[in-house]
């Protein structure tokens, strides 16, 4: 491709195409770097790359211009908005690539990294460590430097050691795993609740002390049932929101 040139995805049947595809195209926009080309390919060479038939690749194109993220001109073809806005809700099916999306597009600051002792409450995730090792982000609205969440991940530290901080700084926790790590990622179990934010939390959002914020735990498993990271998130309440949609099929 000669224009933007999104990212490669294995798509899992038992999920709507257009989903799959509409989520890891939005990664890959949110993702970009600075040097990227605003132009998107053409419906035809987007649908061979993601192997899909045009009319899925339309249908895809269209949740992401109902977005904000690209906008289509007759004849003239279909950009990225550098504009677009970051914190719009996600509909999350189940796809790693929705996941990958909804930690896309902000900027990343590294915190901190290191050997710890695990919390008491990862226990049951990493029953044979005393520690792991751990990764303290704070992310920012990359147009206005606004903070919008800071994560914590406990990784195993075998898989650490293919992790450079400045992959961090560029790229999700999930992104990192599966794509430079090569991580076998099968599942990812999402829990989100409501709380007050803590001195720390209020700190680093610039948020009142026992504001509302969301509180995220996301567990991600290997195909074996293996627990390869925990994170814990803390996002802004006033600036997120989630959609969960249940497929009956």
């Amino acid at each position: 491709m000669t224009s933007f040139a999104p990212d490669s995805i294995v798509l899992n049947r038992k999920l709507p195409l257009w989903y799959q595809v509409s989520q890891s195209l939005r990664a890959s926009i949110l993702g970009r770097s600075a040097r990227d080309s605003l132009r998107l390919p053409t419906e035809e060479q987007l649908a061979e790359h993601y192997g899909v038939s045009v009319l899925t690749m339309r249908q895809a194109l269209k949740e992401l211009e109902d977005e904000g993220l690209i906008t289509r001109h007759r004849r003239r073809g279909t950009f990225i908005e550098p504009d677009a806005t970051r914190a719009a809700p996600v509909r999350l099916l189940g796809s790693v690539d929705a996941i990958v999306a909804q930690q896309s597009g902000m900027t990343a600051e590294l915190l901190g990294h290191g050997r710890a002792p695990l919390p008491a409450e990862f226990a049951e995730y990493f029953p044979e460590l005393t520690e792991a090792m751990t990764y303290h982000r704070l992310r920012s609205d990359e147009k206005t430097g606004e903070p919008t969440n800071h994560a914590r991940n406990w990784i195993r530290p075998e898989l650490a050691d293919a992790i450079r901080p400045q992959d961090l700084t560029r790229w999700p926790m999930t992104k990192v795993l599966r794509d430079v790590v090569g991580a076998d990622i099968s599942r990812i179990t999402d829990t989100v609740a409501a709380r007050l934010a803590d001195p720390e939390t209020s700190r680093l959002l610039r948020v009142p002390l026992l504001s509302p914020i969301l509180h995220y735990t996301g567990v991600t498993y290997d195909s074996g049932g293996r627990v390869l990271d925990v994170a814990v998130i803390h996002y802004r309440g006033d600036r997120f929101s989630f959609t969960v949609t249940l497929d009956a099929t």
